[in-house]
């Protein structure tokens, strides 16, 4: 048995997770990380440190791929293997930082109750041909909620900085996964991530925005316990 640590995204909770679990759960025991908390990638490390079992698996979607590597930097001997979903080890442009910056300044003078992720921001975590999904719209909202404002500001301030320049330090097996259709993460950053860690293995899911694991979470589920059972569970 593997045990797998799930680490979310950016206003993302264990609901991201919940349409791989069959799959996932049948390789080990899930623990899933809270992001909730902590204003530093470093913070945040921490915080799920406390809850990883002695061995495990990490696997992080997107924001949750820059906390999965500052784990590995600091207990490389309890990772046996790493998956990075969707996300990147580039830094925030300064045009992406300003605008974060500008949103979590509009959500701390906000008056009122909290509503949640704009509707433009959740269509473009969706592929086109999803973004019009109402229970995929409706799942993306609902952990937003469920996250809150508070959280929502401290994610958005959060810097979060290259590591590009550490990946070549990783040893153990490690898996890429990109969405052919992601409008967030670039291709060429996960192609770039992946060819910067030895030895990576990269996979490309076709018909997918970067909400992968909600958009197409039977073929990712698919993806990660046949490279489970190959490279980590049998090795």
């Amino acid at each position: 048995m593997t045990a797998l640590v799930l680490l979310p995204g950016l206003m993302c909770d264990a609901g991201l997770w919940q349409g791989l679990l069959p799959q996932l759960e049948a390789a080990g025991p899930v623990t899933f990380g809270n992001l909730s908390q902590g204003e530093s990638v470093e913070e945040m490390a921490t915080s799920v440190l406390e809850r990883c079992p002695p061995e495990f698996v990490l696997v992080g979607f997107s924001m949750g791929g820059f906390v999965a590597r500052e784990i590995i930097r600091r207990v490389p001997h309890r990772v046996r293997g790493l998956v990075l979903i969707a996300t990147s080890s580039a830094a925030d442009s300064p045009l992406q930082a300003d605008f974060k910056a500008a949103v979590a300044e509009t959500l701390q003078r906000a008056s009122g109750q909290f509503r949640g992720l704009g509707h433009r921001a959740i269509k473009l975590s969706l592929s086109q041909r999803h973004e019009d999904d109402p229970q995929l719209v409706q799942q993306i909202l609902d952990m937003s909620l469920r996250l809150g404002r508070e959280t929502y500001i401290r994610q958005l301030l959060m810097a979060r900085n290259s590591d590009s320049h550490l990946l070549g330090d990783i040893r153990c097996p490690t898996l890429v996964v990109a969405a052919a259709d992601d409008r967030m993460r670039s291709l060429a950053e996960s192609r770039a991530l992946c060819e910067a860690i030895p030895h990576a293995e990269f996979r490309l899911v076709e018909d997918s925005g970067h909400m992968l694991p909600l958009e197409q979470p039977q073929r990712l589920a698919a993806i990660l316990t046949e490279w489970l059972n190959r490279c980590v569970i049998h090795r």
